[in-house]
């Protein structure tokens, strides 16, 4: 069925089509639309599960900590410093390598006090252990919402799942979406089965403390689990292809890079715009392209390199800043170049912070910076130069 759907609106319909059980559920700007539309489905019965009103976003996630202990299939979601809140709750759902899924509405963290949209608050976070994607449009926010489930529950993975949505530029957007219909889904996403849960007929011990000489190798187990999931995202995206007729690219997606000079390298909506901007250099006769990076954790390093091996110059467009430094993704990208012997010229963007508009021009010039070789390290879109001298 063709609909026309925002992106949150989407996400519910791909949550509704997980056949979840527990959704725990703590409303905040600009993730609320997502469980208020799973609220209307488990009233109207078409999502059966247990829709539990909780007092906090910490406590969102340790409920859904709590039921995926269980054996259940569990979801939750939130944004910006209800995520923030969480952080403790993050390492727990990993550690227990419990498969929650969690929908991040990206958003400023506060201070200033902001409600719009950018990613310092999933990017803060890499470390915590959990998988992290971050979709483009309504359908990718849907199509992630099934393939969360199918990645983070696999036996070789059973490791939590972020899936990040630009706040209001992509979670209240509407465009035209092909929600599945129930029998697709459930052959394409089985029925949720673990060991790692209560069991009383054959009991096991969960979330236990460990001394140092062990501590370390459930830390290498994580780490593994992390980077299997690699595998699993291709198998999950093949199978979903043949059940949905709809491919994705796995960790990356690149857009007119094979003979590209210049690329820029993002994540998130922003790359829609991007698009454009290549598009219309292209007609120009400027070699250019386009890397959007799918999932940041695992990252995609060797894709990364083989992205960018050919090119004179690249940049990072992010909507993050490490103070003092430079941007999280932009930092990655680097590392995972020099790792595999590649030294080019790059330069690192920062835009978007507390929903700022990235321009057309604003990629333009970005263009024009690396293909001149005229771009600071790290620079600030809209501020000034005088302003870096103050």
């Amino acid at each position: 069925m063709r609909t026309f759907l925002s992106g949150n609106e989407a996400f519910a319909h791909g949550i509704r089509l997980s056949r979840v059980q527990v959704v725990s559920a703590y409303p905040i700007t600009p993730q609320t639309v997502v469980v208020e539309k799973l609220a209307e489905m488990h009233e109207d019965g078409s999502l059966k599960t247990e829709f539990i009103h909780v007092e906090s976003e910490h406590s969102a996630l340790s409920c859904a900590i709590g039921a995926s202990a269980t054996g259940a299939r569990t979801f939750t979601a939130t944004s910006s410093q209800g995520l923030l809140y969480m952080a403790e709750c993050l390492h727990y759902a990993a550690g227990g390598r419990f498969p929650v899924v969690m929908m991040n509405a990206n958003r400023s963290t506060a201070l200033p006090w902001n409600i719009y949209g950018d990613q310092r608050d999933s990017l803060g976070l890499l470390d915590q252990g959990w998988i992290q994607a971050y979709a483009l449009d309504a359908q990718e926010s849907l199509d992630l919402a099934l393939m969360s489930y199918r990645i983070a529950e696999d036996s070789r993975v059973m490791t939590p799942f972020m899936v990040n949505m630009d706040g209001f530029v992509l979670t209240h957007t509407y465009e035209v979406v092909d929600v599945p219909t129930q029998e697709q889904a459930d052959r394409f996403l089985p029925s949720y089965r673990t060991d790692n849960r209560f069991d009383f007929d054959n009991p096991r011990n969960l979330a236990f403390s460990v001394g140092p000489e062990q501590n370390f190798r459930f830390k290498f187990r994580e780490h593994r689990a992390m980077l299997r999931a690699k595998k699993v995202i291709e198998e999950a995206e093949r199978e979903f292809s043949d059940v949905f007729g709809r491919k994705y690219s796995g960790l990356l997606e690149e857009y007119k890079t094979s003979d590209a000079e210049y690329v820029i390298v993002t994540l998130g909506t922003v790359a829609g715009l991007v698009k454009e901007v290549v598009d219309e250099l292209r007609n120009a006769g400027i070699r250019v392209g386009l890397v959007r990076i799918r999932y940041v954790r695992p990252f995609p390093d060797v894709e990364i390199y083989e992205a960018l091996k050919n090119a004179r110059a690249f940049a990072v467009l992010e909507k993050d800043i490490s103070f003092g430094y430079e941007g999280t993704v932009y930092t990655n990208v680097k590392s995972a170049l020099y790792s595999h012997g590649l030294s080019i010229p790059s330069y690192n963007y920062v835009g978007g912070l507390g929903g700022a508009d990235i321009s057309h021009e604003d990629i333009l010039r970005i263009f024009d910076d690396i293909k001149s070789g005229s771009g600071r390290m790290v620079t600030f879109l809209g501020v000034s130069e005088d302003e870096y001298d103050e």
